[in-house]
């Protein structure tokens, strides 16, 4: 039997949130917990940029054996600091695209590695792909990041000045932890492609449609699975079409406990008023989509990131939400409104559901 809660870190101390329901017997457990909840390139007040960490152990443990980061925005490593983590703690990292706002924390995150000495770690992503969406054709390559994630440092002198006082540390900076695992573009469209595995915990992987090389990742553990949507949208990116959610994410998520998932809402479509960028939205699932998929794919829980606009913002950069700011429960009853039937968690970053087995 599987119990489950929610605990917001913001407001219930850790120890707290991580202890067992009274009278539960040692087992497994499965966290997911949102590391920042930012949508785009926005810097907005408190929020850090996109990224989900999902952990898996013994429940003793707090979850602890296996520790894995998906995406790593802006401030990702402070997040990681409120949970009692560091860089050295995650035994691997995914990317589910090369958009800054997903990757920009990448640099900070293996430069303190390398400065801690914390050894290789794992670095899963598409390989490079070639694009003409739109012309000219071009390389989406996160190769070329993690590859290069050092190089500021590197020409600064930073790294040779912190190697001459400590020689254990390898000169050619924080690039040289990564062991980068490609993932070869486009997938099939079931789902099934494993990408990463240790022990128990397996994560697979599927392609989706947003840029060139974008992921969706599902992990599967003892305790429970997840899958994070990313900033997946429809396949077919204009009007008319019946949803605007990504058909391989439904396809991933069958059967899955926790579906993880960027939303906009219908506020920011053309012609609502906001001046959006048309293609930025119909590249992105909506609230009241990403509710009806959830329920068609079985899903127990709803988990609602990278908000665009963030709540109770008047506006996403330089383009103004028509109507009242949006709150958290607007989110929510959108979803409700699609004919989920299960538990829909939105929050703010380090919004946290673990899932408990007995």
């Amino acid at each position: 039997m599987r119990s489950l809660f929610l605990c917001l870190i913001a407001s219930v101390p850790l120890a707290a949130c991580a202890k067992p329901p009274q009278g539960a017997t040692a087992g497994t457990c499965l966290d997911v917990i949102l590391t920042g909840t930012q949508g785009g390139p926005p810097a907005v007040n408190g929020l850090a940029g996109a990224g989900t960490l999902v952990r898996y152990g013994q429940t003793d443990n707090d979850c602890g054996d296996v520790t894995l980061q998906f995406d790593v925005g802006r401030g990702t490593t402070e997040r990681l600091s409120q949970l009692g983590l560091s860089p050295n703690d995650l035994d691997a990292i995914f990317l589910t695209h090369v958009h800054s706002d997903h990757t920009e924390g990448l640099a900070g995150l293996l430069q303190l590695r390398w400065h801690f000495f914390g050894g290789p770690v794992a670095i899963v992503c598409a390989d490079d792909v070639s694009t003409t969406r739109p012309p000219p054709t071009r390389t989406i390559s996160c190769r070329g990041l993690v590859e290069h994630t050092g190089d500021a440092f590197l020409h600064a002198g930073e790294i040779a000045q912190r190697h001459a006082e400590n020689d254990a540390r390898d000169p050619a900076g924080p690039a040289t932890l990564a062991r980068l695992s490609l993932v070869a573009v486009p997938l099939p469209d079931e789902p099934g492609t494993v990408v990463w595995e240790s022990g128990a915990v397996t994560v697979s992987a599927i392609g989706t449609v947003h840029i060139a090389g974008s992921l969706a990742y599902r992990v599967d553990t003892p305790a429970g699975s997840v899958v994070i949507g990313g900033d997946a949208g429809n396949s077919r990116s204009e009007p008319r079409r019946e949803a605007s959610t990504s058909e391989t994410v439904e396809a991933l998520a069958k059967g899955a406990d926790v579906l993880v998932h960027s939303v906009i809402p219908p506020v920011f479509a053309p012609g609502e008023g906001s001046a959006f960028p048309a293609h930025v939205y119909l590249r992105q699932s909506s609230a009241r989509d990403l509710g009806a998929m959830a329920e068609r794919a079985g899903v127990g829980h709803l988990m609602l990131t990278h908000f665009i606009p963030a709540v109770s913002a008047a506006g996403h950069g330089p383009y103004a939400v028509p109507g009242m700011p949006l709150s958290f429960e607007d989110y929510r009853e959108a979803a409700r409104a699609g004919g989920f039937s299960g538990e829909i968690h939105a929050g703010g970053d380090l919004t946290k559901l673990r899932l408990d087995s007995e």
